[in-house]
């Protein structure tokens, strides 16, 4: 049983990762900026602690993380909005959290970032759009860099469909589609399964169920020339 804080808890896909971490026998630590939230977060089985990720300091986050063994990264100011939450939320919330978790003596970190951030930006992009991609490319640099024990998940367009638990898991996956709830499922199998540390992974919908899907793309991953796994 581990302690899990999950930064963006009360984001769409916190929301749905906390029961799953409650069935695995974790509590998870959701951590959020208004106190309003905490009734329907300790309904979904997450303990409730007040971060706000723009105007703490890592100090701030590594006191949030007290007692935990692991940090999910789901924040995000979202592909929409203000180019300077891309930096202050997307960006340097990433950097304060990997930093927290450091002073914490937190090792396993897995961050939610977005599929192909490593793909030139188009040159029409819009300033948002541009903001936001360099933000998650450059929070996923510094977390493979961090000497944690990281794993980036890099999912496609989210969608609130129903979860289907088939995914394609791989390093360059063909762009598509994913429900949050099949995020959050990803998420929480990856934190089960240490041979996920240090993989950077694209995820869409359909393929394989999660751990099969999970399984071929760590199989897939080791191999020369690897591609994407998880079709079926």
């Amino acid at each position: 049983m581990a302690r899990v804080a999950v930064v963006g808890g009360h984001g769409k896909v916190a929301r749905h990762l906390h029961p799953l971490l409650v069935r695995a026998g974790h509590t998870p630590v959701a951590l959020v900026r208004n106190e309003a939230h905490r009734p329907q977060l300790e309904d979904l089985g997450a303990e409730v602690r007040l971060l706000d990720i723009e105007k703490s300091t890592a100090e701030d986050f590594a006191r949030a993380f007290g007692g935990c063994q692991a940090v999910v990264f789901a924040a995000g100011a979202g592909p929409d909005g203000k180019v300077e939450r891309k930096r202050t939320v997307d960006f340097e919330g990433s950097l304060k959290s990997i930093d927290g978790a450091k002073r914490a003596r937190i090792r396993r970190f897995v961050q939610v970032s977005a599929i192909a951030v490593d793909d030139p930006v188009p040159a029409d992009a819009s300033p948002v759009w541009r903001a936001y991609i360099e933000a998650k490319r450059e929070a996923d640099a510094a977390l493979r860099a961090s000497g944690l024990d990281w794993t980036i998940l890099r999912p496609g367009w989210l969608t609130d469909d129903p979860g289907r638990l088939r995914v394609l898991i791989g390093r360059d996956v063909p762009e598509g589609d994913i429900p949050r709830a099949d995020v959050a499922a990803v998420i929480a199998a990856v934190l089960e399964n240490d041979g996920t540390i240090s993989k950077q992974w694209e995820v869409v919908q359909d393929g394989l169920m999660i751990v099969e899907a999970i399984a071929l793309a760590m199989l897939t991953d080791a191999a020369p020339g690897a591609g994407w796994a998880g079709r079926g």
